[in-house]
């Protein structure tokens, strides 16, 4: 009765011991594959019961052997690839891939490692694509090389292998010390061409303003007195300044009268009317801040009376 006992005791324990063998649980983003005597397919076709969905299952012990396939999406860093771009520059550029396997019995069967194999890819992609690429576009044209790489890596992965290239983003550009040193003097080359061009465009308005101004307080001797006397009130607001007028405006008005009717005429008559000329100042202005609004190179800096010639036409 003993062993009786002990028997029915050891075939419950083995019993167990086969059961939970050969009980499996997936998980929710997992498959199964099943490999029966180390086969997946039979007659060249995918043998039922290969794949096994989320939830549980069971297997056959010993006979049969299943391994997970993790399908969700997984994010891997390209280590930094130093590389020559088209133009002769040397960059430094890593990258970041996100792909996900949508086939569980070719990234099992085709491919030893998916991960190491996706990774090795994307570091030979990264580096071809540096090779193909100048540094302007390597630097502003981020999405078109990110295409451009999925496209490469997806061609090489998916069929294949069963592994889909979701997303390719370049993280960092690295250039050399002596290109950005040459890249912000070119930046301050050019803020420094604008700065200039603007102050000149101020300095060509503020003459025609003053041009104007002459050009009315000329009509009224008055208004030159009244100019005159303001100067004198600004510069004695200073307490320690001491101002000398050797000569006053009327000396200058007295001789005024002096001069001959008919010189003084023809002088009135060849001079436009203030209205006119304030109007024909307004329009200078108006040409000049128009001409001088929008410069953006070199060539749109209007040419200066007296330096800059025309250039004489070819055959001349």
């Amino acid at each position: 009765m003993t062993v009786v006992l002990v028997v029915l005791i050891a075939v419950v324990i083995v019993g167990l011991f086969v059961a939970g063998s050969s009980v499996r649980v997936v998980q929710q983003y997992e498959h199964g594959i099943v490999f029966r005597f180390g086969q997946v397919q039979r007659a060249g076709g995918l043998r039922p019961g290969a794949v096994r969905t989320p939830g549980l299952t069971a297997i056959v012990p010993v006979i049969e052997r299943m391994q997970k396939v993790n399908q969700q999406t997984v994010t891997m860093n390209v280590p930094g690839q130093e590389g020559i771009t088209q133009d002769n520059v040397s960059v430094r550029v890593d990258a970041v891939v996100y792909f996900r396997v949508v086939d569980p019995i070719k990234a099992i069967v085709n491919v030893q490692n998916y991960g190491y194999a996706v990774a090795q890819i994307g570091q030979t992609s990264l580096r071809s694509v540096i090779g193909q690429t100048d540094m302007q576009e390597l630097l502003g044209e981020r999405e078109k090389i990110n295409a451009r790489l999925r496209r490469i890596m997806d061609e090489i992965t998916r069929d294949p292998w069963g592994v889909l290239i979701e997303r390719v983003e370049i993280k960092d550009v690295s250039l050399p010390e002596g290109m950005k040193r040459s890249m912000a003097r070119q930046a301050e080359a050019e803020r420094e061409r604008r700065a200039r061009i603007i102050a000149a465009d101020g300095e060509f308005q503020a003459s025609k303003r003053l041009a104007a101004a002459a050009e009315i307080m000329s009509q009224d001797p008055a208004s030159l007195q009244l100019r005159l006397l303001q100067t004198v009130v600004d510069v004695a607001a200073e307490k320690n300044s001491t101002l000398v007028m050797p000569l006053p405006v009327e000396i200058l008005r007295f001789f005024d009268r002096f001069a001959p009717d008919g010189v003084a005429k023809s002088e009135a008559e060849s001079r436009p009317d203030l209205a006119a000329r304030l109007a024909k100042a307004e329009r200078e202005l108006a040409k000049a801040a128009e001409s001088t609004a929008g410069l953006g190179s070199p060539e749109d800096v209007p040419p200066v009376i007296g330096l800059d010639e025309p250039k004489p036409a070819e055959g001349d």
